[in-house]
């Protein structure tokens, strides 16, 4: 089963996009989830390991810009860190599931969107859920009307969550972004503030560059 269509994050706004570059700090060094090399289970959502000279025993994990950050000293052994990473981003994903907006508020979001904006639609979704992508922030697979919203953007603002939703929600009936499917989405009101907030979520991922990214397997 193919998703028809894709709301790709590079894709829509790489055009508007200004990558950010910051130094990292001498006290810090980056990790990426190398699962070629690391003995980590197959299934982790996207994460990085920051050791500090600062930190002499304590360990944190939040999520910045949608990837899971785990902050370490500096001296702890690869065998402790390689032991830890899965339970730190048990916890995180824990803590998001407690104030995780559920699968039914986006259900009833998707209900008012179309009642309010898309009132000459009868398609409907047969399901809508929250899932882990790291390259889009919607999805819609119109062979089932299936429609999936990027975990990461949970928390985000509803205006936010919204036009991603309309977005998707539109290509129940238009499977292209040609001039009807932008047609219905300028409908949504909070278009261009929403897509103003993802640029800058966008730009926030790439504050990370590659080259501050080491494996140290």
């Amino acid at each position: 089963m193919e998703s028809v269509d894709n709301f790709r994050q590079i894709s829509l706004f790489e055009d508007s996009l200004t990558p950010v570059i910051n130094e990292p700090s001498k006290s810090q060094k980056f990790l990426r989830n190398t699962r070629s090399t690391n003995p980590l289970p197959e299934n982790l959502p996207e994460f990085r390991v920051i050791r500090s000279t600062r930190r002499k025993r304590s360990i944190s994990a939040l999520r910045q810009n949608g990837i899971i950050e785990i902050h370490i000293p500096d001296r702890m052994s690869r065998k402790a860190e390689l032991e830890m990473i899965p339970e730190m981003i048990e916890i995180v994903l824990r803590r998001e599931a407690k104030n995780r907006t559920s699968d039914q508020s986006l259900a009833t979001m998707a209900e008012e969107l179309i009642e309010r904006y898309l009132p000459d639609f009868h398609e409907r979704p047969n399901a809508i859920s929250w899932r882990n992508m790291r390259e889009r922030w919607g999805s819609c697979t119109t062979s089932d009307k299936t429609i999936r919203i990027s975990v990461r953007l949970n928390g985000s603002p509803d205006y936010v969550i919204g036009c991603v939703l309309f977005h998707e929600l539109i290509h129940l009936r238009v499977p292209g972004h040609g001039i009807d499917f932008q047609s219905y989405l300028d409908r949504y009101p909070d278009k261009d503030r929403a897509e103003a907030f993802l640029e800058g979520f966008e730009a926030g991922l790439s504050a990370t560059p590659e080259s501050m990214l080491h494996d140290q397997a």
